[in-house]
């Protein structure tokens, strides 16, 4: 045997003999397996879960001994309040194992952590991995404390709603801690009882009381909050913390006390700590949780926090695309809340919340923007996701988010090449090709990533037509991968319904363009692809059949998606200024261009959703021409969107002009006085009619908006959009 090689082997036995000396191996077939041994009288509950999952793998069933018994070798449990806050520690000896906990539930943690350390594995709720091995290693003499990066840790998720999954992952559970959750000032004190009676109760906002905010200096109002959350917590003693959050608006109070309390403090959220530190200084003992959201997102200044007052720094408005270290206005706010107070928490926003099932590349900024966080001492954090709700990667989010939340070092990568080879197998190499290539071109694309956007929105950047073409590639090689196996099949064609929502969506805005739901028969009719509307019916089967109840937050359920699909295939029109120049006078929003002006003739009319088809102005007036070179027609309709929730109104009026020999002409005008409150989506058609209309070689359309925003609508730094979609022309 040649000398290099005999060294070789050597120093491989050499290496397997020192890892043996240093190791503890504990030998799954062998008959005299290790004990388990409860050390104090709180641990059974952690002993049984360590001999449920340990007997999968042993050959002999795993006894369980009481305190005061010994074994030559064993797993010793034990809760040791003698531990730092939030900690567990696995130790070894020369031949035995000890499990140390805080308190029970730390005692179960560290239990999880050891069957992790060994191959187990809780993918989801409903999905586990037993390792097949015979020889589990634990090294000798040693002590690791585990110690979570932050004190609090909730995740919002379909299967954190599992209290097993929950235990695994280390997770706190909202419902449970909370006695009032989230914006609550509609709980403690109610508008429906109380707003009509008592409207100084409430926010005078734009001059006018309104309901959706309180009065930060009214006395009244502090001793009735007082009053019922002393109730609560007498109902729910046990909560660690109770909510007294704004409602979801950017309404505040700007009364004159309420005016000289916001200029003092710094602003809004200046009011509310003045607020809540009163109320919290009658219950010394009990933790406050507050939300700096909307007007309240940047810390009051000059004012000393109450201790008690747990700050949910909840920043709705970032780019999910990017890190939180590379977006400078965020680090200032940030690090001034760290200097405002010591219980600095953070809502993360981790989904894009109006389309569940749409692909949403911001896995790649987890890691960095969590050990931001720690570096900036937020101690705690909830994470928003699908809530209930099977979305998009749901189950590879939430893995990856629980583990981050325990620890912000993980290697994310080798957590994620994990989860995709026992989550899904064969099909794992084309998956992880997926991800890669969607944060690919999302990165280059450098575009804002909106937690309310959408596969239209998104048509130019990471989900343009080519790419959908890689995507729908790699996610047949997975498939493919998976065919013998009908589980992992499953899995996989649950990421298909992403593709297939997408492609609907987006055919929905091309209409009878390439890539669109449409085709033109030979008499210019339109009608659906062939085959379009059976793949959007398979869609809604297989939704219902995951427990996909809702495909964004708005609560649309694919059988609602099905029929508003059945409602556009009706929507169509064909009329005789298709194809007809439109010149825009008036420049529309930016992000509300939809299709160009092209898209005013398409004959393809808006529905409900804003961004789909529709083009809008924000504040302006919008002011159109259309090329009609005296083509005989004696009908033009207009199609104008409202939906009020988002600001879109109808308009205020219409003016029709027509260029004849030179000059302009006007045809019709026309006032619109029915604006209601109404916070239904609708679309409302005006029609005109003048035999006058062949005679003219343009026609000019002319719409004033809205002047201002109705009271029931009117928010600060908001302006009425119109928006509309087809103009028609026809001869009737």
């Amino acid at each position: 045997m040649p000398q290099k090689i005999f060294q070789y082997i050597f120093l491989i036995f050499l290496s397997f003999k020192t890892m043996a000396q240093s190791e503890i191996s504990i030998e799954t077939n062998n008959d005299t397996a290790y004990r388990i041994i409860l050390s104090s009288e709180n641990s059974e509950n952690a002993g049984l879960i360590l001999k449920n999952y340990l007997d999968k793998v042993f050959k002999v069933p795993i006894s369980i001994l009481p305190k005061g018994e010994s074994s030559n070798v064993a797993i010793y449990l034990k809760v040791d309040g003698n531990l730092k806050k939030n900690t567990f520690s696995l130790e070894s000896d020369e031949k035995s194992l000890y499990i140390n906990g805080q308190n029970e539930k730390l005692l179960r943690y560290g239990v999880y952590t050891l069957l992790e350390k060994w191959g187990f594995r809780k993918f989801t709720a409903s999905v586990e991995y037993v390792p097949e091995k015979t020889i589990f290693y634990f090294p000798k003499n040693t002590r690791q404390i585990h110690e979570p990066s932050f004190e609090y840790r909730a995740l919002f998720y379909p299967d954190a709603f599992d209290e097993s999954f929950r235990e695994w992952h280390k997770l706190d559970w909202h419902p449970d801690d909370f006695g009032i959750w989230g914006h609550s000032f509609d709980i403690l004190l109610p508008s429906k009882e109380n707003f009509e009676k008592n409207p100084n109760f409430f926010a005078l906002y734009e001059e006018k009381r309104r309901p959706e905010s309180l009065c930060m200096t009214n006395d009244t109002v502090v001793n009735l909050v007082v009053e019922k959350i002393a109730k609560i917590i007498s109902q729910r003693p046990d909560a660690q913390f109770y909510s007294i959050s704004q409602n979801d608006d950017v309404i505040y109070c700007e009364c004159e006390e309420c005016k000289k309390i916001n200029a003092e403090f710094g602003g809004p959220q200046g009011g509310l700590y003045h607020f809540l530190n009163r109320i919290a200084a009658r219950f010394p003992d009990t933790k406050f949780t507050t939300l700096a959201y909307l007007h309240t997102y940047n810390p009051p200044i000059h004012l000393k926090i109450e201790p008690n007052i747990y700050t949910l720094f909840s920043p709705i408005e970032l780019d999910r695309g990017k890190l939180f270290n590379d977006n400078s206005s965020f680090k200032k706010i940030i690090k001034n809340w760290k200097s405002t107070t010591s219980h600095l928490y953070f809502w993360d926003y981790t989904v894009q919340f109006s389309n569940y099932l749409s692909p949403f590349p911001n896995l790649h900024t987890f890691s960095e923007n969590y050990k931001f966080l720690k570096k900036n001492e937020v101690k705690g954090l909830f994470v928003q996701g699908y809530a209930d709700v099977q979305g998009d990667f749901s189950e590879l989010r939430q893995y990856i988010l629980a583990k981050l939340l325990w620890n912000v070092n993980i290697d994310v990568d080798e957590v994620t090449n994990d989860f995709l080879r026992g989550f899904y197998g064969k099909a794992a190499p084309s998956i992880r090709n997926y991800l890669a290539l969607l944060t690919k071109n999302q990165m280059k694309a450098n575009r804002y990533l909106d937690i309310y956007s959408g596969p239209v929105q998104s048509r130019n950047t990471f989900l343009t037509p080519e790419a959908m073409d890689q995507y729908d590639q790699l996610i047949e090689e997975a498939e493919k991968a998976v065919n013998d196996d009908v589980e992992l099949r499953k899995r996989v064609s649950k990421l298909r319904l992403a593709l297939e929502y997408v492609y609907f969506e987006q055919s929905k805005f091309y209409g009878k363009d390439p890539h669109g739901m449409f085709v033109t028969d030979e008499n210019g009719q339109k009608k659906v692809r062939n085959g379009l509307t059976d793949r959007v019916q398979d869609f809604v089967t297989q939704c219902n059949q995951l427990g996909i109840y809702e495909l964004g937050e708005e609560g649309v359920s694919p059988d609602q998606y099905l029929k508003d699909w059945l409602e556009i295939i009706k929507n169509t029109t064909s009329h005789l200024g298709e194809n007809l120049e439109v010149i825009f006078l008036t420049e529309p929003a930016e992000e509300f261009k939809g299709k160009g002006s092209d898209g005013l003739v398409d004959g393809n009319r808006g529905y409900k959703d804003f961004n789909i088809n529709w083009i809008g102005w924000y504040g302006t007036d919008p002011e159109i021409e259309i090329k009609t070179n005296n083509l005989d027609f004696n009908h033009l309709n207009i199609n104008f969107l409202e939906d009020q929730r988002h600001w879109v109104f109808i308009p205020k009026k219409v003016t029709l002009l027509g260029l004849y020999k030179g000059k302009w002409k006007e045809i019709e005008k026309r006032e619109i006085n029915d604006l209601t409150e109404n916070y239904t989506n609708n679309s409302k058609q005006l029609g005109f009619y003048s035999e006058s209309f062949s005679m003219f070689t343009t026609i000019r359309i002319l719409i004033q908006n809205q002047e201002d925003l109705p009271f029931w609508r009117k928010r600060k730094n908001k302006k009425p959009m119109v928006m509309l979609d087809e103009i028609e022309l026809l001869k009737k």
